[in-house]
């Protein structure tokens, strides 16, 4: 396992960065292709009928490029695009996609319908027609989630053994979190939810609240890490993070995936809060560096 504690930001580049042409956290490539040139490109994806809206960052270069799949938190005010930016500068494109119900995509949201979305999205990038159309290779696929982004990462991924390697940023485990809540944290988080009326449709606080207690078990990340035998993880946390705190979402995984054997397993420990505010170029180092070493 590699561990890489970040509490002083100038350690980053020594501990875990790699040697590359150009920097891609903070540079812009050297020249530019003019046949196959660095876009954005709009797309849907499809869903249990619905239509999700996304976008594509291609990456330079014919390709086929790795690409990456960006999910972003409940309801994803902070997208991480800044992120996609970066991991596109390294060569991988990224795909991001709002679930079902969540800021204008179509249908209703739900946990459930969340990691349905996230399965539905990852059998469309790898279609050949899609694949050829934005230069992806279909082998090479990797889920980065933030918040609920990484409780979707990690629970998709250990049911597709098509995705090549995993990153949880400040990754929820809901089904900790619905087996530990009291009925006063559980109508707080309700509370919590209902003012996110903007973003999301089709439910409700006590809806989710629902759902999350009524799949505890399945919903727990730590009953997963048997399914990542032989591939690369991720797992960044904020110490400063009063969402999904040090003690209760990232440590108890950690331990977790060390008592099952895993030898790919990286951690790294920013001293910042949930939405790494203050650490975007520090967070896109560990990200890019990790894509681009264990998960090249």
């Amino acid at each position: 396992m590699r561990t890489c504690s970040f509490l002083i930001v100038a350690m980053l580049g020594a501990a875990c960065a790699s040697p590359r042409p150009h920097d891609p956290v903070t540079t812009d490539p050297a020249s530019v292709d003019p046949t196959h040139p660095a876009a954005l490109a709009e797309a849907t994806f499809e869903s249990a009928g619905s239509s999700l809206n996304g976008i594509v960052y291609l990456a330079q270069g014919a390709g086929p490029h790795p690409t990456a799949i960006l999910l972003h938190g409940l309801p994803g005010y902070e997208r991480n695009l800044d992120l996609a930016q970066a991991i596109r500068r390294a060569g991988f494109n990224v795909v991001f996609f709002h679930y079902r119900g969540a800021w204008g995509s179509g249908g209703d949201f739900a946990f459930d319908h969340a990691l349905q979305d996230v399965a539905a999205t990852i059998d469309q990038v790898r279609d050949p027609g899609f694949a050829a159309t934005h230069r992806v290779d279909p082998e090479r696929i990797a889920l980065v989630g933030h918040s609920m982004g990484g409780f979707l990462a990690l629970t998709v991924a250990s049911d597709e053994p098509a995705v090549r390697c995993v990153a949880s940023l400040a990754g929820a485990n809901l089904g900790a979190a619905g087996q530990g809540a009291s009925p006063e944290q559980a109508a707080a988080f309700a509370r919590q939810i209902d003012g996110w009326t903007g973003p999301l449709a089709g439910t409700s606080g006590a809806a989710l609240v629902r759902e999350v207690t009524q799949n505890a078990e399945r919903y727990d990340t730590i009953r997963r890490v048997s399914a990542f035998a032989g591939r690369p993880v991720l797992l960044v946390a904020g110490t400063r993070d009063r969402t999904t705190p040090v003690a209760v979402a990232h440590d108890p995984l950690v331990r977790a995936f060390e008592e099952a054997g895993a030898t790919q397993l990286t951690q790294v420990v920013l001293d910042t809060d949930h939405a790494f505010s203050s650490h975007r170029i520090a967070l896109a180092r560990a990200v890019v560096d990790w894509l681009t070493t264990a998960c090249r």
